[in-house]
């Protein structure tokens, strides 16, 4: 029996209460809006997502979604293997936290631009546009939990003669999975957005194609139900795959 106590203690109810209010907010405000034609209303942008998803919407985010997922596990991959490094050995650290620090401060759309002119208009530009983006931060994240990491624990593996491979997959990895959940979590929120740039700068299909399209026909409503229905995938994500993922890892502490 769902109980008041119960009810205001349910996570997931919590959140749909959440995004009630959001919504009844969003509706006020288009109200009084309306004559001016700022901010659509959730009816018209609802109809507006019926209206496309019998259209091109989800061929667009499918587009958008590969690119996403594939330059995420890139960044991650490459991002976690030099973070690693960076923090286990101070001399590369020394040598190469220059270069971090120019890949943190050179904005995306310098990258962006530079990939389209040196390798042209094509996939493999965008994802590597994305990719080359996003491997600072989580190396940067990576890093500095590798510093982190228990020494004493590492000595113990040394002392039973662990393998190099062992003593990273046993002890410093199982230490790493916070922060490898961190840069998975504050990756996949930047990723998308830096897509969306290639996708309005450089790509002939994907939401931010389609983005920059509704922009010039001044078409709030389509911009922002493609928005909301790209972004519920993101959010699904990282309630379905993310979360349980980091309760998994984390369950041994």
């Amino acid at each position: 029996m769902l109980t008041r106590e119960n009810f205001l203690n349910n996570e997931i109810i919590r959140r749909l209460f959440s995004i009630i209010i959001l919504t009844f907010i969003w509706g006020l405000v288009s109200y009084f809006l309306d004559n001016k034609g700022i901010l659509p209303s959730p009816i018209i942008v609802a109809e507006s997502i019926k209206y496309h998803s019998s259209q091109e919407l989800f061929f667009h985010i499918s587009v958008t979604l590969f690119r996403v997922v594939t330059s995420f596990f890139l960044a991650m991959l490459i991002g976690s293997v030099i973070g690693i490094a960076m923090g286990r050995k101070k001399i590369l650290d020394d040598y190469f936290d220059g270069w971090l620090i120019l890949g943190l401060n050179i904005p995306a759309v310098v990258t962006i631009i530079l990939c389209f002119l040196w390798f042209g208009l094509n996939e493999a530009a965008a994802i590597l546009a994305v990719t080359i983006n996003k491997i600072p931060t989580v190396t940067v994240i990576i890093r500095e939990g590798t510093k982190a990491v228990d020494e004493k624990l590492v000595d113990v593996g040394k002392i039973y003669k662990l393998s190099k491979f062992k003593i990273i997959k046993e002890i410093i990895l199982p230490q790493l999975y916070p922060y490898l959940v961190s840069a998975a979590r504050s990756g996949l929120a930047l990723i998308w957005k830096i897509v969306l740039v290639v996708e309005l700068l450089g790509r002939s299909n994907g939401v931010g194609f389609k983005i920059y399209e509704f922009f010039s026909m001044f078409d709030i409503a389509s911009i922002l139900s493609y928005t909301f229905v790209f972004v519920f995938f993101i959010m699904a994500i990282e309630w379905f795959f993310i979360k349980p993922l980091e309760k998994r890892l984390t369950s041994w502490r």
